[in-house]
């Protein structure tokens, strides 16, 4: 009885939390930390370093903190996700391998052996089988209000025929899958590639800025170089800027305490 009702609480449209999420507390967490921080000074190891879930099973865990290692990643086979099993391939299972008719032709697979690129296989028209799909979406939907209007114990067949339609057109879109993720990616690595370019633009443009002061900066120095040349030479002969002021400013004094007296 007890199994029962953990299935129905594993498949139910909100499953509670598992029964384990008690043991994920503060004080188990940081034990768990101790731990690992003792066994990293046994092994002369980095205290942070990254663990794995084997190497975690392997340590001395107290029963209340097993729940906190993970467990191995599964690399094959199936896993359980609320009760219902998924499969790791990620190969989309056909129509009819899971017992469901399919309303649309299959593509055409080359045969055996044929490499001819002569003969390549024509591409299923995925846009107008879904528009089909949905067209016969809404005469089925308006056949079953009719059903239901008239003759309501009749629902079962008309409400498959929906059910199949919606599992068809849900397949389809899943054959987009692939290339949905070709293009996402093709898309990421573009922005990414516009934002290195940018980025090095900005970088070219603080780069010509930065030579610009440089630049200027050197030619002030060589003018000022230039000019303090120019000073020490003119001092040398002694007719340098400085001394022939000095001599106009006196006369010119002298003259005015002449006309004084």
């Amino acid at each position: 009885m007890a199994d029962g009702g953990q299935q129905r609480a594993l498949t139910a449209a909100f499953p509670p939390p598992p029964p384990f999420w008690k043991h994920f507390t503060p004080e188990n967490i940081q034990k768990l930390e101790e731990i690992k921080q003792e066994a990293a000074k046994k092994e002369d190891a980095k205290p942070k370093r990254k663990w794995s879930p084997a190497e975690l099973r392997a340590l001395d865990v107290p029963p209340e903190l097993r729940f906190l290692v993970p467990p191995e990643i599964p690399n094959s086979g199936y896993y359980s996700v609320f009760g219902e099993l998924q499969s790791l391939s990620t190969a989309l299972p056909s129509l009819k391998d899971q017992g469901i008719e399919q309303l649309y032709p299959s593509p055409p697979a080359t045969e055996a052996g044929d490499t001819s690129p002569s003969r390549p296989a024509r591409p299923l028209n995925h846009a107008y089988y879904l528009l089909k799909i949905s067209k016969s979406l809404l005469l089925n939907f308006l056949e079953f209000v009719g059903v239901l209007s008239i003759a309501p114990e009749q629902f079962e067949s008309k409400l498959e025929d929906l059910r199949n339609l919606f599992i068809n057109a849900h397949h389809l879109l899943n054959l987009y899958r692939p290339h949905q993720a070709r293009e996402s990616l093709i898309m990421m690595m573009e922005e990414q590639l516009d934002r290195t370019r940018e980025e090095i633009r900005q970088m070219d443009q603080v780069k010509e800025k930065v030579e610009s002061i440089l630049e200027r900066l050197r030619l002030e120095g060589l003018e000022a170089d230039a000019a303090t040349d120019s000073v020490k030479k003119e001092t040398e002969k002694g007719t340098g800027p400085d001394e022939k002021t000095v001599e106009e400013a006196r006369q010119i004094w002298n003259l005015l305490s002449a006309d004084d007296d």
